[in-house]
């Protein structure tokens, strides 16, 4: 290329990267994945070392990140908080190494796990803590203090009344995100994309209430001005940290040389997929204080460190054709079908699109060859296209305009991504608020699954959540259906009728209204203590309750003043449904115990055997730590159980758990 188009490359490059940076630090919605985005980084990096004469004034390759005035109030770093340079190779590493040798010849390095989630600043002022902050561009942050004293795992005092400021990693378990994930699906919601973005939009939040529910963890790893306490290197300052009673990844390690650095990278690079937090590379520090002024800085990063980034586990397959699903609220997504594919242990045969936006801006069409990977090691969804394998005359993409059900107009908000269908008599809309009603995290109606549900429905069986307690009427029609013996169907009534006395937070939380999960549905029925104390709620006495905020009220409102949802409420109850009021009854069998449930249980369901332990005054955890009373394990059971074994904590099968519990059930 000639010097004129070297130049235009590398505004082109200046501008797309601070777009990404852009996505990236400010809106926690990153639209490119890891590897393009370094991809890029190094190709305007040498450029910029072939012309540093033409270097841009607004280049990334001069700044930590990009930041953006929110809400939030500004902090400013005492001591800024600088990025690390990235490598990609051993062969980058030997060459950090002798970077380093140039200058010194008394060192050993400090290996840590880089977790994926968002750097946090905290301070502590006579061992309490007084101030939480984002990285923000590394010289100003936001203030997130009240967010951060939601997570458990980072200290609110410290074992020493001393004052000092931590760094570390605000991050979100996989377990975690799989479970909001189940949630927001019973609700029609968008999923949250990875544990990233999640942690990153969770620790943002105007309202810590939601930071909350969100469920973050904290690893410390960095001691600001260790001197003062007489710190003299990383080993020393994080084994320090344990003892004011930070939460340190454990999976550190002091090397060496060189070599010793490869070979723990190489033994993470198969341990961290049984980890339960993403991580995407190793940091590797000089282990000396005292030997980093001597080595340098640069203008970005630091010179006595880098962090190795793992590649990612990305797998090329066909993309057969993009169909569409209608979520209970009307969102709808567009999903890959996909030739099947092995991706990180399990056959992958379909794949998120995430929306219109996702798919135009990589400009996705059907017949391609593209990368897809799971996102957070967890939900399947496609990166990029490969271009060079693109066949000629494949049609572009085009969003349909039609809600592939009803056939209804979408609808897209002028800020929105999502497209909708706002048909409130969708039969996909129907179907899924069918389906979500039925559901063990609602009415719990066993036998009234996901299949037997879509099978009455496309029947004429099932026409709304009602219908469910007219279904005996077509009793010798539904025995003559395949697998719906006789005691199958006289459970299944069984069921049903047992369900017209639900709990009341449960009935509110299956009627599916818009924003309203189950902990908002509980505090709706805590408060009302009856259906209809709940249905007639002005706005002023919902937004008083703390869970519940504008957004929440107005759709409560809205929900009970449409004269066909009161109509539907009616009928339930003329049909029998009686929503027992709400009790706070709980016992003390499990009072101050913490207890996990893993693997696979047969005869409750996680939501289930989790909402016992917590009725019977335990607290159902997603991780196993020192303070986990014990451990019920079902098969399938991995990482949760073999960390269980190596703490020496009880573990039990599920026949042991229900017979603990048999007298409560």
């Amino acid at each position: 290329m000639s010097r004129e188009q070297d130049l235009k490359r590398m505004e082109q490059l200046v501008k797309i990267l601070n777009q990404y940076n852009y996505e990236y630090y400010v809106l926690d919605n990153p639209t490119v994945d890891d590897v393009e985005y370094d991809s890029l980084t190094r190709e305007l990096k040498n450029l910029e070392q072939k012309y540093p004469e033409d270097i841009l004034p607004n280049t990334p390759t001069q700044k930590v990140g990009d930041y953006l005035k929110t809400d939030l109030e500004e902090i400013t770093h005492n001591v800024p908080m600088m990025s690390l340079q990235d490598v990609f190779s051993f062969e980058e590493l030997y060459e950090f190494d002798e970077r380093i040798k140039k200058v010194t010849n008394k060192y050993t390095y400090t290996c840590e796990l880089k977790i994926d989630g968002i750097a946090s600043s905290i301070h502590y002022t006579d061992g309490l803590l007084t101030l939480g902050a984002t990285r923000g561009n590394g010289i100003t942050g936001e203030n997130i203090t009240k967010n951060v004293l939601t997570i458990s795992s980072l200290p609110k005092v410290l074992t020493k009344h001393i004052s000092l400021e931590v760094r570390g990693e605000v991050f979100m378990k996989k377990s975690v995100l799989e479970e909001l994930n189940n949630i927001r699906k019973e609700r029609g919601e968008q999923l949250l994309a990875n544990v990233r973005n999640a942690a990153g939009g969770s620790l943002r939040q105007l309202d810590p209430n939601v930071t909350k529910e969100r469920r973050l963890d904290q690893f410390a790893y960095t001691l600001v001005n260790p001197e003062k306490y007489g710190i003299h290197s990383q080993v020393e300052a994080l084994d320090y940290l344990k003892k004011l009673g930070f939460n340190v990844n454990p999976n550190y390690r002091h090397c060496k040389s060189i070599k010793e650095v490869i070979d723990y990278i190489n033994e993470f690079d198969t341990l961290r997929k049984s980890l339960d937090y993403a991580t995407d590379g190793i940091v590797i520090k000089v282990n000396e204080f005292d030997l980093y002024d001597e080595i340098g800085y640069t203008v970005k990063v630091p010179k006595w460190a880098a962090a190795y980034k793992f590649p990612a586990e990305i797998v090329t397959t066909k993309l057969k054709d993009i169909i569409y699903t209608v979520g209970r609220t009307g969102i709808i997504t567009p999903n890959a079908v996909l030739d099947p594919v092995l991706i990180a242990g399990t056959t992958v045969a379909r794949a998120t699109l995430n929306n219109e936006d996702f798919i135009t801006s990589r400009d996705i069409r059907i017949g391609d060859m593209v990368r897809v990977r799971k996102a957070g090691e967890i939900i399947p969804e496609v990166v990029d296209v490969d271009l060079s394998r693109r066949k000629e005359n494949l049609p572009p993409f085009k969003m349909i305009e039609c809600c592939p059900v009803c056939g209804s107009r979408l609808l897209k908000g002028d800020n929105e991504a999502e497209h909708y269908c706002k048909n409130p008599d969708c039969g996909g809309r129907i179907l899924e608020g069918i389906i979500h009603f039925a559901s063990r995290v609602a009415m719990d109606i066993e036998g009234l699954g996901e299949k037997q549900i879509e099978l009455l429905y496309n029947l004429g069986y099932l026409k709304d959540i009602a219908d469910i307690y007219l279904l005996e009427n077509y009793k010798q029609e539904i025995l003559l259906l395949d697998r719906f013996g006789d005691k199958k169907v006289s459970n299944l009534f069984n069921a049903i009728n047992k369900s017209k006395t639900q709990d009341l937070d449960r009935f509110i939380f299956g009627l599916g209204i818009r924003f309203v999960g189950a902990k908002a549905s509980k505090s709706l029925a805590k408060t009302f203590k009856t259906l209809k104390g709940i249905c007639n709620a002005e706005y002023e006495d919902l937004i008083s309750i703390p869970d519940i905020g504008e957004v929440m009220a107005n759709s409560i409102v809205d929900y009970f003043n449409q004269q066909k949802n009161r109509d539907l409420i009616i009928k339930l109850l003329e049909l029998g449904v009686e929503p027992l009021e709400y009790n706070e009854e709980t016992f003390d069998l499990f009072l101050g115990k913490t207890i996990v449930l893993t693997g696979t249980l047969e005869k409750l369901s996680r939501d289930e055997g989790n909402a016992i332990i917590e009725k019977l005054g335990g607290k159902a955890a997603s991780s196993v730590s020192k303070k986990t009373s014990f451990v019920v394990a079902g098969p399938g059971a991995g990482s949760k159980l073999a960390k269980a074994n190596e703490l020496g904590i009880p573990v039990y099968n599920e026949e042991q758990f229900i017979e603990m519990i048999k007298e409560y059930l």
